[in-house]
């Protein structure tokens, strides 16, 4: 196995390392004074099984080249197998026409990780389960559920937490994650005016006196959570913890968190984080190194990767 971090999120590459105990590649991957992307594996993988560990995060393009032109350079020095350990998929809130003569962006990345060389894709929480069918190799779509009902056990001393689902598409999750912990669930009720911006409308459910628990994949500007976490108050909840998969957290997203009615928001590390997020007291981490680095181990292996979910 040979394991290969691209400059998206090294940290957590360095902890999927460890974890397995099998050393970082090495590799240069850097931009030319024009800002192209250069890889150069400076090791053998001729016949080797490659994970490439590259979130497609901000600045999206530019890692979604590194990762590109990493599997283009690993397919050319003759690697075994490629897999592409994407911890969080970019781009896949792009998954449908949204309007007349608009692309399906997620479909165009899914089919230039395909061109580029892949042979597997590895991943988290994909915004849409579709998205798996957009690509014509393997994907493994890992879930943080199981993570995150251990966290709340851990760090929530509440017996009776209500699961809130921030808006109708997330109720699938949300109710994963009510099952596990065997408590109740309700739903926010938005219309979303335009992209970035949304409206509560109602709360579906009884809430009032409730510890609500919001859980969501992708929080971003974080305005569907704070508009959330203002309506469940209001409706006269004690308190509104949120769970949310990947923190994009763009523009003034860690400002509204800050200052808006959660309590805490707990987001993964699947994308690295700023130093705002990092001094921001109401956001925690919980590292994927483990998750990830035992699912690579049981693709390396052969064995099932569905183990992860129980």
């Amino acid at each position: 196995m040979k394991l290969i971090a691209g400059n998206s999120n090294l940290p957590l590459a360095q902890g999927i390392s460890q974890f397995l105990k099998v050393p970082l590649a090495e590799a240069t991957i850097r931009k030319f004074s024009d800002n192209e992307v250069f890889v150069e594996i400076l090791e053998n993988v001729r016949g080797e099984d490659v994970f490439i560990i590259q979130s497609t995060s901000k600045p999206a393009n530019d890692n979604l080249m590194e990762l590109l032109v990493t599997i283009d350079a690993l397919k050319r020095g003759s690697a075994r197998r490629i897999t592409a350990c994407l911890p969080y998929f970019g781009y896949a809130r792009q998954d449908r026409k949204s309007g007349p003569r608009t692309p399906i962006s997620a479909k165009l990345v899914a089919d230039l990780i395909t061109v580029a060389g892949a042979n597997r894709v590895l991943t988290l929480d994909l915004h849409a389960g579709q998205i798996q069918g957009f690509f014509n190799i393997p994907v493994d779509n890992l879930f943080s559920i199981p993570l995150f009902a251990k966290d709340i056990k851990d760090h929530h001393t509440i017996e009776d937490p209500l699961i809130v689902s921030p808006d109708v598409g997330g109720v699938v999750r949300a109710r994963a994650l009510a099952k596990r912990l065997e408590c109740g669930l309700a739903i926010v009720d938005k219309r979303r005016e335009k992209p970035g911006i949304s409206e509560v409308m109602n709360i579906i459910g009884e809430v009032k006196g409730r510890n609500c628990i919001l859980i969501d994949d992708i929080a971003d500007s974080a305005g569907t959570l704070c508009n959330a976490a203002e309506a469940l108050i209001e409706e006269g909840a004690h308190s509104v913890s949120a769970y949310v998969t990947h923190g994009v957290f763009s523009g003034e997203a860690v400002d509204r968190i800050q200052c808006g009615s959660i309590k805490e928001i707990i987001i993964t590390d699947s994308i690295l984080a700023t130093e705002t997020v990092k001094n921001c007291s109401k956001i925690r981490e919980i590292p994927l190194a483990s998750f990830l680095g035992e699912a690579i181990n049981r693709i390396h292996c052969e064995k099932s990767v569905s183990f992860l979910f129980d």
